[in-house]
């Protein structure tokens, strides 16, 4: 069986490219080969991934299955102690060249990018204690209260407790942008880039399934895929409509709470995602850096006066993060002020107005969050 691993990953890899992700070839094939276990689909996706992950010590290598067989010696000998990796190669072949020039690579954020990424769970809240008794290889966690590490191999897809919507797979960094919106019962809030839906659905646990969210997508299969997720969860205080990020807003309804989690180069999943470490430029840093500046401002008016607007992007450039805000900042100086964010863990101490989390941070994706209120004499 592990040759038909290798070789079902080998296919997949050649199988991609600047315009045909990994994770859609791995979809893509992993459709067709109905007979696999679970345990071989996950062994198929890991094998691909740490291919990309060693991408860069391969190109003296021919052929993908040449590749594909030092990129697994070398991932062996990094998990075994990361010293075994010279810190000096790490530096220089972990992430393409250009990425120095939009922010400053620590080492410890290039270590981090070679490690295997943890898959996080987002458990009802109050239920992660009970659910670790349902889900075998399920661990608590003491960065959030409704976060869980799982560590298993059963297919979580098909487990009753998903079916019954006892929890979501939503990375950590994406819960505590749930927690830093700090949204309450009966408040109104938009979602404006809700994709799939992942954190409309935490806005709605931490109101209460209270109030009202509006979700809205330039893409309406995404607003589909919203629909079957709420359902299975048992989100009802939502409505979705499509907008494409133009002047005409989805709803005239002034809001108490506005989140932008953007459209972004997403360096920060890239240990999650190491194939896109080699198909992003910088090009699309700066097209998408003016497209979260747009975004801002367009939903800006849709803001009460005293309410929040929350920024949240799952990248880590210079151009995407701190130049947004200071762009958004300056343009709008009278109307919204920095806003003083929740602490990430609830309970402690926060006074910056924007945090920048890097994947060694918290054991996720990296994230960057920022806010501002409205004023109220505006």
């Amino acid at each position: 069986m592990i040759h038909q691993v290798h070789d079902i990953a080998a296919e997949v890899i050649r199988k991609t490219g600047r315009d045909r992700p990994a994770d859609a070839a791995l979809r893509a094939l992993l459709k067709q080969a109905k007979d696999l276990a679970p345990f071989d689909a996950t062994e198929i996706a890991r094998t691909v991934f740490i291919y990309y992950r060693w991408h860069a010590w391969l190109r003296d290598e021919r052929g993908v299955e040449s590749k594909l067989r030092l990129a697994l010696r070398l991932d062996e000998r990094f998990r075994t102690n990361e010293s075994n990796i010279p810190l000096a190669e790490v530096r220089v072949k972990t992430v393409p060249a250009w990425t120095a020039e939009c922010l400053e690579p620590s080492d410890d954020w290039l270590r981090s990018l070679q490690r295997e990424p943890k898959l996080w769970l987002r458990a009802k809240r109050g239920q992660a204690a009970a659910l670790t008794e349902k889900l075998s290889g399920a661990e608590t966690s003491p960065l959030l209260p409704d976060a869980l590490i799982f560590n298993g191999e059963m297919d979580l897809f098909k487990t009753p407790e998903f079916h019954a919507g006892e929890f979501e797979i939503q990375d950590i960094a994406s819960q505590v942008v749930g927690w830093m919106c700090s949204p309450r019962p009966g408040e109104t809030w938009w979602d404006a880039c809700a994709g799939e839906g992942g954190k409309t659905l935490h806005l709605s646990e931490l109101m209460e399934n209270k109030g009202l969210i509006w979700a809205s997508d330039r893409a309406e299969w995404r607003l589909k895929q919203l629909q079957r997720r709420a359902a299975r969860a048992k989100v009802f205080n939502y409505r979705a409509k499509t907008w494409d990020g133009g002047i005409k807003l989805p709803t005239k309804t002034k809001f108490d709470g506005v989140l932008v989690d953007a459209p972004c180069s997403g360096l920060g999943t890239w240990q999650r995602n190491p194939h896109s470490r080699w198909t992003t430029g910088p090009e699309d840093v700066r097209e998408l850096a003016e497209i979260q500046k747009k975004l801002l401002a367009q939903v800006a008016p849709g803001v009460k006066p005293g309410a929040k607007l929350i920024y949240s992007v799952c990248t880590l450039t210079r151009a995407e993060t701190t130049e947004v805000v200071e762009d958004f900042s300056a343009k709008f100086a009278g109307e919204f002020a920095p806003m003083v964010l929740p602490a990430i863990i609830p309970g402690g101490q926060q006074t910056a107005a924007t945090k920048m989390i890097w994947p060694q941070d918290l054991g996720g994706n990296g994230m960057f969050i920022a806010g501002w209120r409205r004023r109220i004499n505006t």
